[in-house]
């Protein structure tokens, strides 16, 4: 079911690495074709242009895109006491990580009268997405909620496709953590089209509409499939976005000591997320890798959702990798930039720490993926398709930006007037240095 790829004795850059290890394809270039008149029509349209692409894409027309006050009331009302009680403890914990992620604002004094103060600042405005197609994530809205909350982010709005069997409004768990978080502002909109809501604003069209349906956001944030990632690329510079992510991965990096039976019940975990989900384990064992195999087997079998799950393992994006030692396989899993890596070895920590590449890095076999999708206190809305190499996960930090405050005086700026004209003159900039000269 999941082909093995034999890397024992090769020596490989990163680069020849990137280039043979499994990979999902997913054509973000593609899509963004297909998206661009989507973008269009709500940017030109507005709440008329978001109805008619709700009855194309999910078979229903919403009587209300933003979703009444008493539905998100009579949501969390209707929840699960027991699911209720485990948001409530996500939050907690999610909450408590991200109260500590916020960065401090700092003074630099440069000699008498001079100085540069850095403060962060929180974005006005954000525009969350919380996907709704094979799965709907509640614990997306979590995610994202409170670290935007916990960044100081005063507006924020949620959008999440709207269900043909919930009358037109986004599935009920959504809109009651939602509700749990006291979101109150919230869409039922999916897809390409609430990115392009977020980013251009929407007018109303209908009675039920306020006048402005829905005011543009500076930042999106949220994982969604090729559609929603090509929105994201086309309105990157109309606003900030987190990522473009694709479909979910898992690597695990794993020796001859490790459970076969954690290690296939965590790759199928994943592989139940997306067809196109990547499951890869990278080892030094035969023996394990056999195991695993037969693992595979048996549990994809006995999973809900085994057709998903067999065709995840079997695509080319998943496989068993065989390296030669703990060496090459830590060479390998940082070229490969998994969004979540698991280390189940001996002395798993201390091989943790030397990884340099990976979105969220799981430290022995009783961390599982599976914690960090709800309860660790990390953020589960991390990089995939390799840009683990460049990106960060979902944080504090992506709701804020850093404004510098320079302050001199005048013996201050005296001080520094010859050097600075002479860099002028240098760039051929003179009234740069005149700028300065005229106020002496």
């Amino acid at each position: 079911m999941i082909t093995r790829l034999d890397l024992r004795g090769r020596a490989m850059t990163p680069r020849e690495l990137r280039a043979v290890l499994p990979r999902a394809e997913v054509d973000v270039d593609a899509a963004t074709h297909l998206v661009a008149p989507t973008l269009e029509a709500v940017r030109t349209h507005g709440a008329a242009a978001l109805r008619d692409l709700a009855e194309r894409f999910d078979g229903v027309r919403p009587a209300h895109l933003r979703v009444p006050p008493e539905a998100l009331e009579s949501a969390l009302a209707g929840l699960d006491p027991a699911v209720r009680s485990a948001l409530e403890e996500s939050v907690r914990r999610v909450r408590a990580v991200h109260a500590a992620q916020r960065p401090a604002d700092l003074t630099v004094d440069l000699g008498p009268g001079g100085q540069v103060r850095q403060r962060w600042v929180p974005v006005q405005r954000v525009g969350l997405y919380a996907p709704g197609g094979l799965a709907v994530y509640p614990s997306s809205v979590v995610m994202n909620v409170v670290a935007a909350q916990e960044a100081g982010v005063t507006s924020l709005a949620v959008a999440s496709p709207p269900q043909a069997e919930e009358g037109g409004l986004p599935n009920p768990t959504v809109l009651a953590a939602c509700a749990l978080l006291g979101v109150d502002e919230v869409y039922a909109v999916g897809g390409a089209q609430a990115v392009a809501m977020f980013a251009y604003g929407a007018a109303g069209s209908e009675p039920v509409d306020t006048e402005w349906l829905c005011e543009p956001v500076d930042v999106i944030t949220g994982p969604g499939n090729v559609y929603v990632a090509a929105a994201k690329r086309l309105v990157r510079g109309v606003v900030g976005i987190d990522a473009e992510a694709g479909p979910t991965e898992i690597a695990v990096l794993a020796d001859g000591g490790a459970d076969p039976v954690h290690v296939a019940a965590d790759l199928i975990s994943q592989a139940e997320h997306d067809p196109l989900a990547a499951a890869v384990l990278v080892t030094d064992s035969v023996e394990l890798a056999g195991a695993v195999e037969a693992q595979l087997e048996d549990r994809a079998a006995a999973t809900r959702h085994q057709q998903r799950v067999r065709t995840a393992l079997a695509g080319r994006q998943s496989a068993v990798v065989l390296v030669d030692d703990l060496e090459h396989g830590i060479a390998v899993v940082d070229a490969y930039g998994a969004e979540h890596l698991e280390i189940q070895t001996a002395d798993a920590a201390r091989v943790a720490d030397r990884i340099h590449n990976a979105g969220a890095i799981f430290v022995g076999p009783w961390s599982p993926v599976s914690l960090g999708d709800y309860m660790a206190g990390s953020n589960h809305v991390l990089p995939t398709g390799g840009c683990a190499h460049f990106a960060s996960v979902l944080g504090v930090h992506s709701f804020l930006k850093a404004v510098q405050v320079i302050e001199y005086d005048a013996d201050a700026l005296r001080a520094v007037s010859d050097r600075i004209a002479a860099l002028a003159e240098a760039e051929d900039l003179p009234a740069h240095g005149e700028a300065v000269r005229a106020r002496f």
